[in-house]
């Protein structure tokens, strides 16, 4: 059973998402919050698999909100829910730690097929899309020039076979694991064993900071 807190604060938005989740035999809604203080309350108190996550609301925002529930340590994971054009705030959301996002627009299967993919530690949009969404804003991201002039190894990368520092490039530019498998000659579950390594050797909580990982160490580059 997967359990969702829903954080939102719009009352029928929240109401929806409860009738909807709580129609499936594998999901169950804990708790719902109004605001991002009270998501990262009760969080913190009923431990959900999975945080629904709207990012405008008022007082603490779903960013902040996302950033410390990550912060925690908690197996809690976070799914931000955004529009088209706030597609900034869903990148920041991103960076704070949340596991990935959906358009407040998508279908309710969609949806649902999100939350299982969050909960069971995937990402939960396409590596493509993601890719996508990182090369519209990575241009926005402050950039520091003496760190340009003089590069220097980042020490996520530091414990990585050159195997895996090549399967994490790829992973930014938007392969998915049947991709990376037909292209580099390689089996599948091979492919599984070298990302779930560099996870766990990056210290990235899925395949989405693998993504965002990628580019802040310029490993890939935004087109």
């Amino acid at each position: 059973m997967t359990t969702v807190l829903i954080a939102d604060d719009q009352p029928l938005q929240r109401f929806g998402s409860r009738m909807l989740l709580e129609s499936q035999d594998d999901m169950t809604v804990v708790g719902e919050a109004a605001n991002g203080s009270e998501a990262v309350r009760m969080a913190s108190e009923l431990h959900p698999d999975v945080v629904l996550m709207d990012i405008r609301m008022p007082g603490l925002d779903g960013i902040e909100a996302t950033r410390r529930i990550t912060a925690a340590g908690d197996r809690t994971r976070i799914l931000i829910v955004t529009t088209f054009d706030l597609d900034e705030y869903a990148y920041a959301g991103l960076r704070a730690g949340a596991s990935g996002f959906l358009v407040k627009d998508a279908q309710p299967e969609e949806l649902l097929a999100g939350l299982r993919a969050v909960a069971t530690g995937d990402a939960v949009v396409a590596p493509s899309l993601t890719r996508r969404l990182l090369d519209a804003y990575v241009h926005h991201l402050p950039t520091d020039a003496s760190s340009e002039a003089a590069p220097q190894e980042d020490p996520r990368l530091a414990s990585l076979t050159d195997r895996e520092r090549e399967i994490l490039t790829v992973i930014g530019r938007g392969w998915t694991n049947t991709e990376i498998a037909t292209r580099l000659h390689l089996a599948e579950s091979t492919v599984k064993t070298h990302v779930g390594r560099i996870l766990a050797k990056t210290g990235s909580r899925d395949r989405i900071q693998a993504v965002i990982l990628a580019y802040d160490t310029k490993l890939v580059q935004a087109s």
